[in-house]
């Protein structure tokens, strides 16, 4: 899955995926582009997910939350296994030029 998180109070979505990202990587990034927004109905309830284009900005990430991190080309996302609120963002991420 993507490493992200939460949005607290005060917060965008930018904000709280660079605060997110700090606390579970120990990193900063640049965020660019959106990718895509999606909506998804799990068992336990409805999962809003944006997706943004990242840059690291400084250093190799150390994890904190997630047991392993998995550098990949696009080419190389469709092996991977996802949580079903990630995949229409994988797709467009594959999709493009």
């Amino acid at each position: 899955e993507f490493p992200g998180g939460k949005i607290e109070n005060g917060e965008t979505e930018k904000d709280a995926l660079i605060r997110e990202i700090k606390e579970e990587m120990k990193c900063d990034l640049i965020v660019g582009d959106k990718v895509t927004t999606t909506t998804y109905e799990y068992d336990f309830g409805i999962v809003n997910l944006t997706t943004y284009k990242c840059e690291l900005n400084n250093k190799k990430p150390t994890l904190t939350e997630h047991k392993e991190i998995k550098w990949v080309g696009k080419n190389e996302l469709d092996k991977l296994e996802w949580a079903p609120a990630d995949i229409p963002a994988v797709r467009r991420i594959i999709e493009e030029n």
